[in-house]
């Protein structure tokens, strides 16, 4: 997908920025030490999220007056929901693990859902000090610093080696069974939250079969990343995992806010 380096689009940007100001106050949280809070009732993890949180909303709700749902305000009725065409997807902090033990692999992640499809999205990794910003029709981009350049997802050639992203735990047995239906040589890239689906739009991987759980604020913005690179995000048949006519993922059509195992290919 032949591109600009420049991402232009002026939402785009506003939603860069306030991404960044909630990582802003992640890293508030995250750069201090940690055994402070051992007699506090809170977590650093629970103030880094609810202050991430309030400052998206904040700024969300000053930008626009679609509906926002968060992981930190999940008890939206289904009735209300299921009214929405367009709303904001947020995860203030995607990647709790990588947080405490403090490997940078944490992000901010805010997606534009339109009639039930990510069509924009935000991921910020404040701690490794990167951003993936996605516009379907328009490209993918990467930023760091202000610099923009723009990324595609990069099909495999037939002849390298096949590049999974994975967990850095044991691989499942549903796992084992879509690596074995590949042909040629297969290395594990391990990463950690919604940087996952990022590695397969910027062309570092090639495939990331999700066999576990998660729920729909979790991917969003990097599915939104993922499509306008040119990667598919289809639903995951364990018995069928490179099935070539799988729907694509898709948000808000249900009650339950999970999402079915998925798999991101170029």
């Amino acid at each position: 997908m032949a591109q600009a380096n420049t991402m232009t689009n002026t939402l785009a940007q506003t939603i860069l920025r306030i991404a960044k100001e909630a990582g802003d106050k992640i890293m508030a949280i995250y750069d201090k030490d940690f055994a402070i809070y051992e007699k506090q009732d809170t977590s650093p993890l629970t103030e880094a999220d609810l202050a991430a949180h309030n400052v998206i909303v904040d700024a969300l709700g000053k930008e626009s007056d679609l509906p926002i749902l968060s992981e930190e305000s999940a008890d939206i009725s289904w009735d209300e929901r299921k009214q929405w065409q367009s709303y904001w997807l947020v995860d203030p902090l995607d990647g709790t693990k990588e947080f405490i033990k403090k490997n940078g692999e944490f992000t901010v992640n805010i997606a534009l859902i339109e009639d039930g499809k990510p069509t924009m999205g935000v991921v910020y990794a404040p701690a490794l000090n990167k951003s993936y910003v996605g516009i379907v029709g328009e490209g993918a981009w990467t930023e760091v610093d202000g610099e923009f350049t723009a990324i595609s997802a990069r099909k495999h050639d037939g002849a390298e080696v096949w590049k999974i992203v994975g967990s850095r735990s044991h691989q499942s047995p549903e796992i084992q069974n879509l690596l074995s239906q590949l042909e040629g040589e297969t290395e594990l890239v391990a990463m950690g939250s919604s940087l996952k689906l990022c590695l397969v739009a910027e062309g570092e991987a090639h495939l990331y079969p999700r066999l576990g759980p998660t729920s729909e604020w979790d991917t969003g913005a990097a599915h939104a990343v993922a499509l306008a690179a040119g990667a598919n995000v289809t639903v995951l048949d364990p018995n069928d995992p490179l099935n070539d006519n799988a729907d694509a993922l898709t948000y808000n059509q249900k009650e339950s806010v999970l999402n079915p195992f998925f798999l991101v290919s170029a």
